[in-house]
């Protein structure tokens, strides 16, 4: 394995989070089963010292999960001179196929876990605590992906070996490879951004209906809409956004956009798509649970900063990413 500080780093820290989460989801059973709010037995209130433990386990762990995710792609982006034929992230992840699978999780673990932050937040701010059945089965659903996190990321850095001779972003995303990375750099990029823009578009009607209204509707099609728009945010991102970071008609790598020579404008672009479609699904949970939380203003207006938090980071990511398109020195004319 290669000794390097944030591989140390992940390492260690999936291990705490994939301890913690066991540990936790052998409590939440418990709760499951014996959790009785109107009691006031000597075995509820021992439940709800353990939740409350739970609950702070598991915000530190999922808090590690969220952030391990850059710290992840800064980790493979750093490690890449070690390969020979890399050039970037794409190489570190090429060397070893299962750091592909890693990363995927890491993705839904961002997601997946901030929706768990999100329910513990709101348990914890109500007297009675009703969300605790709840984010106790959450936590039990969530055991198989965060072992999977843990398991993958091993197997992929004891895996890594220097020797090996790795293949970068040239030819994975590349129109003349095969695959489905290759099929997305191929994508027309006059289509492409039609699709993209219009879809942009569409978001950004629904987050202002949900500003607008009340209505619980659209803060289930927000949700809905949101892994959707994650989806062709990272299409796009490879299809046509890439090329104009880097001014190169050819260069469809999502992941050079992390180095220092494109100013790591990789960071927020990423965080601006990711917080976007986290916070835009929180809304339509919180709708989903306001049997228990209660409909009043209240969680109306929580509603609504939620909505404000997803518009501004969809501002972020489509700011940053249509600046080079509108401003940027590369003209895709001859491509359309």
């Amino acid at each position: 394995m290669i000794l390097h500080p944030g591989i140390l780093a992940l390492l260690s820290g999936s291990l705490l989070t994939f301890g913690f989460v066991l540990f936790s989801a052998r409590l939440s059973c418990q709760v499951l089963r014996y959790w009785q709010p109107e009691q006031a037995d000597e075995r509820q209130l021992t439940l709800e010292r353990r939740s409350y433990l739970v609950s702070t386990l598991i915000n530190y762990a999922f808090g590690f999960s969220i952030l391990s995710l850059p710290l992840f792609l800064y980790t493979v982006d750093d490690i890449h001179p070690l390969f020979v034929g890399a050039m970037c992230a794409t190489g570190s992840l090429n060397s070893n196929p299962i750091g592909w699978w890693a990363l995927f999780v890491k993705m839904a673990l961002v997601l997946t876990g901030g929706l768990w932050v999100v329910v513990n937040h709101y348990d914890l701010r109500a007297a009675d605590y009703p969300l605790v059945r709840f984010k106790s089965l959450m936590l039990l659903l969530l055991v198989p992906l965060v072992t999977a996190d843990f398991v993958l990321q091993v197997l992929y850095f004891l895996g890594l070996k220097p020797e090996i001779i790795t293949s970068c972003c040239g030819s994975l995303f590349s129109s003349k490879s095969a695959g489905l990375a290759a099929e997305v750099a191929s994508f027309p990029p006059r289509p492409m951004m039609a699709l993209f823009y219009a879809g942009a578009l569409l978001f950004a009607v629904l987050l202002l209906l949900n500003l607008l209204s009340k209505a619980p509707l659209w803060r289930y099609l927000l949700a809905l809409a949101a892994i959707p728009y994650l989806l062709l945010g990272l299409t796009a991102t490879i299809s046509f956004i890439s090329l104009y970071v880097y001014e190169l008609p050819t260069h469809h790598c999502p992941f050079d956009m992390l180095q220092k020579s494109s100013n790591f404008i990789g960071y927020p672009i990423y965080l601006g798509l990711f917080g976007g479609v986290l916070c835009s699904m929180v809304p339509g949970l919180l709708e989903a649970l306001h049997c228990k939380l209660g409909s009043g203003p209240a969680l109306q207006r929580s509603q609504r900063h939620w909505v404000l938090a997803a518009s501004l980071f969809f501002g972020l990511f489509l700011l940053l990413t249509g600046w080079p398109v509108v401003f940027g020195g590369l003209s895709l004319r001859m491509f359309f």
